[in-house]
């Protein structure tokens, strides 16, 4: 453990094998987040605020390597590591006073390690609604958090939905640091390459926004549902886009209703401007440890409209951003979207109370509170 100006910077081992996969998802949002937040309070301070090492599997022309910190990588394949990881076959190396995974698949320490083991716990979904997870998931969900149970030191949420599942799962309340997670990672919207896409999809005019991966975890079902009765109750034939790769079995959407354009992945500008551009954005997940895209929806200036299960809207106040609806029942979620659709008051007040939380959002502020927990630990 380094000083500076009398502050501590501890050494710390980041587990960034989410950085690798394919679609890195919300977990590769955190993880980027937090390593950007890092680098801006020490634009900020003039100084290491941490020395912070990135683990992970090997990788040619290392894009982990554009952060500018040192790099520890295993000569494995990424599945193969974690699986290493998981029986227990490899642990974290040595010398580094905090290792800290950005999720449950996270090295061990060995024996007698003068290390601190800290994990970030996103959701505990599976346990919420097993139905909407896979067999394998649920299996490898429970392995995953009973290990980290029994082998981390602290925990970090970032809600507190988590930080109660997670108590109620095991781990000391004293061990569980909630962290929201911030608004601030948003690419320049490419407003061009947006109306081209929607333009190629035949959508024109206003529109109503969803971003999630489609698995039946983000209640899809639901969500077309509503819209269809919502279109035939009083909405008018205002178009839903949905943008988001594809999961695990079928998301839901079957024989697409008329209105809803289903348009997969899409690069992060032409994200930002979709956001920006949408009359509403509505995310109706059964299950939710935060919620990044209504958060990100916000900071683009859209009213939302969310399920009771999102905290990621709340204030810290523990009013509601949003126009909050029951993701279970389709007719809520149709008379939310005509409410958000047609009562400009309404649309206007739930964008300005949207804005003004995920201002206060940001990635700077949850690295700066990891860096009071590691120096904790450390």
């Amino acid at each position: 453990m380094s000083r500076s100006a009398g502050a501590v910077r501890p050494t710390v081992l980041l587990v960034v094998e989410q950085l690798r996969r394919r679609v890195p998802g919300g977990i590769g949002t955190y993880a980027h987040g937090l390593l950007s937040g890092l680098a801006a309070l020490e634009r900020e301070r003039g100084l290491s605020v941490a020395t912070v090492t990135l683990y992970a599997s090997w990788a040619y022309a290392d894009p982990l390597a554009d952060w500018g910190r040192p790099l520890r990588r295993v000569a494995l394949p990424s599945r193969l590591l974690t699986r290493a990881w998981e029986t227990g076959y490899l642990l974290a190396p040595r010398g580094y006073e905090v290792v800290h995974g950005v999720s449950l698949s996270t090295p061990g320490l060995r024996r007698a390690s003068r290390s601190s083991l800290a994990v970030t716990v996103h959701d505990l979904a599976w346990r919420r609604f097993p139905e909407a997870a896979t067999a394998r998931g649920r299996r490898w969900h429970e392995a995953a958090l009973e290990r980290m149970l029994e082998l981390a030191k602290a925990f970090v949420v970032p809600s507190a939905d988590v930080r109660d599942d997670l108590v109620a799962a095991g781990a000391p309340p004293s061990a569980v640091t909630v962290i929201p997670e911030g608004a601030d990672h948003l690419a320049p919207p490419d407003a061009d390459a947006a109306r081209r896409l929607l333009r190629a999809a035949g959508v024109a005019g206003p529109y109503l926004l969803s971003v999630s991966t489609l698995e039946p975890r983000k209640n899809l079902v639901r969500l077309v549902e509503g819209y269809a009765r919502a279109r035939a109750g009083g909405l008018g034939a205002v178009p839903l886009v949905v943008v988001g790769p594809r999961g695990w079995g079928r998301p839901g959407l079957g024989r697409v209703p008329e209105g809803v354009s289903v348009l997969g992945p899409v690069p992060a500008p032409v994200l930002s401007a979709l956001y920006a551009d949408a009359t509403a954005f509505v995310y109706v997940p059964l299950a939710e440890g935060y919620g990044l895209p209504p958060l990100e929806a916000m900071a683009a200036g859209t009213a939302v409209v969310a399920s009771t299960a999102v905290p990621s809207v709340r204030d810290d106040g523990g009013g509601s951003a949003a126009v909050l609806v029951d993701p279970e029942d389709p007719d809520a979620i149709a008379e939310g979207l005509v409410r958000v659709v047609h009562d400009p008051v309404l649309a206007a007040s739930a964008a300005e109370r949207g804005a003004a939380v995920a201002r206060a959002r940001t990635w700077r502020a949850a690295a700066a509170r990891h860096l009071e927990l590691w120096a904790r630990l450390s």
